[in-house]
């Protein structure tokens, strides 16, 4: 495929790779096995980010978009990531549900500081697995 425009005004789907890569079929194959074996690794390392410090996530969007620059698949998954996270953004700026999340974020840290003063006024700067019964 070409690296032109698909019908939708996007990049076209498809490899990605220079002309003289995709003109020899082993050396695109090879090029197509590099580009999975950077982009597994760099996944990889998202994932084991995702439980330790680092940021997983970005890490392994990262990585897709390596895939995504030979692979139609990954071009698709991120074409569909891409949409969501931009639905989940405009959802968020709508100004009815930042105003429901400020209510229920104040209500939240109003109980928290309540259950947190009668902690306080019942056990005093105890921590609770040393109050005696």
């Amino acid at each position: 495929m070409d690296t032109g425009s698909d019908e939708r005004g996007g990049v076209a789907l498809g490899s990605r790779a220079p002309a003289f890569i995709k003109a020899s079929r082993p050396l695109h194959l090879s090029w197509q096995v590099g580009v999975f074996v950077v982009g597994l690794a760099v996944v990889a390392g998202g994932v084991v980010m995702l439980p330790l410090p680092g940021p997983g996530w970005l890490v392994i969007f990262g990585g897709m978009a390596i895939w995504a620059t030979e692979f139609v698949w990954a071009q698709l998954v991120l074409r569909w990531t891409k949409r969501r996270v931009t639905e989940a953004t405009q959802k968020a700026l709508d100004p009815q549900v930042r105003r429901r999340n400020i209510i229920l974020t104040t209500v939240g840290l109003i109980a928290v500081g309540a259950l947190v003063g009668i902690y306080l006024r019942t056990f005093g700067f105890v921590p609770p697995w040393k109050i005696n019964h």
